[in-house]
């Protein structure tokens, strides 16, 4: 007999990208950042006492959301640090939504939430994007109908990197009774002249939360760190009562402190990320392998079906370049492929004119 909760065992469960052994492979399969963070990061790590790690860390974080709120001119009352974006999606489904309530998503969206959802026991309404990935007309309705109480969407889109304006989440915001959660885990990369910027929605509205993370934008997905930014009513529940204690330990606040204060440096990576996604998207086009327009640092590629996107995928990990392969509706025929240094972004290309 089984000792999972019922609702357990019937899941199917998260499953990660490849994390290979070999250094020697090319990662373009799990959206890192290619360029290394801050050296303000190494040297925290290296001024770090480790005498102090005896005592438990600052429970609250305070450093750092003190400098994340100076950073998005917020009070830090409006800041939640958290292990890694992820442990903010838990926060938010186990703090406002009850067992059996609905969740609404898009489809396809990051694989996570339906494994979130179904922990939870709840019902997840996805609601098919059109044909060039943008949102239906009839979202909200759908939604509404379905009796959400939390809309989660990821912004820019995960997997097709299309980006949804401040004015359309406004208006979801306005019209929604319920939670809207705004994944913003790739908008590091958004083309600075679209001026895109959610967080004033949080002044505007007491339903919105906005996650953010250190893994892609800050090169820090090694030491998962995350933070959510919101109106107090909202980050309080979460901060007092259903966080975990000491839920981010000492040297990840300090890293991530220092990363953090440190960002126009992570803004001259973030630059280079987009000129290689515009080099690399020319050059797949080029090659037959068209991408859809992405604000994030992959991009979604489409595969002849003469090719096959799984045969290639199978064929670039032969040779040691890893890239994300999807095995579902709508995505068969497609690679994400993330955005490399300009090494990487050219041994790919290499490869792929040998095997085309």
């Amino acid at each position: 007999m089984s000792l999972e909760r019922r609702n357990i065992a019937k899941m199917q469960g998260y499953t990660p990208g490849e994390q290979p052994e070999a250094r020697s492979t090319i990662k373009l399969n799990t959206n890192e950042n290619p360029y290394p963070p801050s050296p303000n990061v190494a040297a925290a790590l290296a001024a770090l006492d480790i005498a102090t790690l005896r005592r438990y860390p600052p429970p609250m974080a305070n450093g750092f959301r003190e400098a994340a709120a100076a950073l998005h001119g917020v009070s830090a009352a409006n800041i939640i640090p958290t292990n890694g974006g992820d442990e903010l999606l838990r926060l938010a489904i186990t703090t406002f939504a009850d067992n059996g309530d609905c969740i609404a998503v898009t489809k396809p969206s990051y694989s996570l939430y339906p494994t979130l959802a179904d922990v939870q026991q709840c019902r997840l309404e996805e609601i098919l994007l059109n044909d060039d990935w943008s949102m239906p007309g009839d979202f909200l309705q759908k939604a509404l109908a379905a009796q959400a109480k939390m809309i989660i969407l990821v912004n820019p889109h995960a997997p097709s990197g299309n980006l949804l304006s401040i004015e359309y989440l406004a208006a979801l915001a306005r019209a929604f009774p319920g939670l809207l959660l705004i994944d913003e885990a790739y908008v590091n990369f958004v083309a600075p002249e679209l001026e895109h910027d959610a967080v004033p929605l949080i002044h505007e509205f007491d339903n919105v939360l906005l996650l953010r993370t250190l893994s892609k934008g800050y090169s820090l997905a090694g030491l998962r760190f995350g933070y959510g930014i919101a109106a107090e009513s909202v980050i309080s529940p979460m901060l007092y009562k259903t966080r975990d204690s000491y839920n981010t330990d000492l040297i990840a606040q300090q890293l991530a402190t220092a990363a953090i204060k440190d960002t126009d440096y992570a803004r001259e990576n973030w630059a280079r990320v987009r000129e290689q996604r515009q080099w690399l998207q020319q050059a797949l086009a080029a090659l037959g392998l068209p991408s859809a327009p992405s604000q994030s640092n992959f991009l979604l590629t489409t595969i002849p079906d003469a090719t096959g996107a799984q045969s290639l995928y199978q064929t670039l990990k032969s040779r040691h370049i890893l890239v994300r392969y999807f095995n579902q509706d709508r995505l068969r025929n497609r690679l994400r492929i993330t955005i490399g240094s300009p090494a990487e972004n050219q041994a790919l290309i290499k490869a792929l004119q040998e095997i085309l």
